[in-house]
Order: C-alpha cells, then sequence, then structure tokens
C-alpha cells in the first residue's frame, strides 16, 4: 500500500462519489446520484476506483455529514469495512472541514446550509450545526459567505433583511477538498462516526419487538 495514495467516499448529499489521490493528483474517480441502493452502488463504485489505483490506497476519507441519514450510514460502514480488512487508517471528515478547504482565503466566516428533511435546512456556522427552517435563520453579527446545496436559498434570505452576503459556487462536497482536509485532520480523532443532528426517525412497533430467537 501506499501512503501517499488517498481513497475518498462521499454520499452525505445529493451524490454518491467515490476517488483515489495520489496527493493532490486524481486517478479516478465515480459518481452517481444517491438515494435507493446507495451503499451498492457505492461498493460498485470502490471497486473500479481500486482497479485504477497503482497500488492499495494507505488511508481511507469520508465524509461525516450531516446530510442523508442513508448516504452517511452507507458511506461510512463501507469506508470504515474496507480499511478495517486493509489495515489502513480511517479519517472522518465533517462537512464544515470540506467545504472550508473548498474556499481558501475567504476573509469573512463561513455558513453552510445544506438540505434536511421536512423542508427545513442543516445550517452550519460558527462552530453551531443546527437545523431549522429557512424563515429562522440566525442573524449575521457580520459580513458572512454562504456555501452548500441551501445556499442560493440561505443567501436570499439574508440579503433580503439588510445582510452582507457572499454567495459561493460551492454546492456539493468536493472530492479534492475532502482529500484535502482529511491530510490535515489530527491524528487519532476517535471512531468515526456520523454528525446527525435530527434523531432518527425509526420508531419501535406499536406491537413491540419480536421476541429474540432461541
Amino acid at each position: 500500500m501506499s501512503a501517499a495514495l488517498i481513497l475518498v467516499i462521499d454520499a452525505a448529499l445529493g451524490r454518491a462519489q467515490c476517488a483515489i489521490f495520489d496527493g493532490d493528483q486524481l486517478l479516478a474517480s465515480r459518481e452517481a446520484p444517491s438515494g435507493q441502493n446507495t451503499g451498492d452502488r457505492l461498493a460498485l463504485m470502490l471497486q473500479d476506483c481500486l482497479a485504477a489505483s497503482p497500488a492499495p490506497p494507505g488511508m481511507v476519507a469520508v465524509t461525516t455529514g450531516p446530510g442523508s441519514f442513508t448516504g452517511l450510514r452507507s458511506a461510512i460502514a463501507l469506508a470504515a469495512g474496507y480499511a478495517e480488512a486493509a489495515g489502513i487508517e480511517l479519517v472522518g471528515v465533517p462537512l464544515i472541514d470540506v467545504f472550508t478547504a473548498m474556499l481558501p482565503g475567504l476573509n469573512r466566516p463561513l455558513w453552510v446550509a445544506l438540505t434536511a428533511r421536512r423542508g427545513r435546512i442543516f445550517l452550519l456556522h460558527e462552530a453551531i450545526a443546527a437545523g431549522m427552517a429557512d424563515t429562522a435563520l440566525p442573524k449575521p453579527q457580520g459580513p458572512v459567505a454562504i456555501a452548500g446545496d441551501q445556499a442560493n436559498l440561505v443567501a436570499s434570505r439574508l440579503a433580503a433583511a439588510g445582510h452582507d452576503v457572499m454567495l459561493t459556487d460551492a454546492r456539493q462536497p468536493a472530492l479534492a477538498a475532502i482529500a484535502a482536509a482529511a491530510r490535515a485532520r489530527p491524528a487519532d480523532q476517535g471512531p468515526v462516526l456520523p454528525l446527525y443532528i435530527d434523531p432518527p426517525e425509526a420508531k419501535t412497533p406499536a406491537a413491540g419487538l419480536r421476541p429474540a430467537p432461541v
């Protein structure tokens, strides 16, 4: 395996994607819309990317959210399974780190607005991650830059309220930025877990759980 080679896996937002990087050089990448069968699609993408790699990767980087429940679970499970089987480092990368890496040199704080369930948004700002309606946005204390797949909506709301807003062109996590953010993460960060803002919607059946098998 090569320490310079990084396998990147992401399905946090609207697409599932996988890539192999040799340093900053992209060797192979695959992507598809996320949704049903995301785990199966990611596994096939992983297989394709590994087949195009000159050597096994020395690190796996995976986005940890916030974002899609199914996408995060599928991507992190696949990344963790491959890293364990290959005996290599697994690095989790929060989306705020990814978008920050995509937008170097900003002279204002970055707010990241992402799609949530039930017509709400996830807003990442000032070390806070929260879910809310787009009509309940906090008031910036000064100029801000907006990124994420709900950036247009949030920027328009804030601008209409008279705030100084810079709309960036960063909408989806860039594979190269995920790899760069993974290299910059501290070692021994602990378990790689999804960043869930909303609680899961799974509920116990009304009749209760089935008894354990004998």
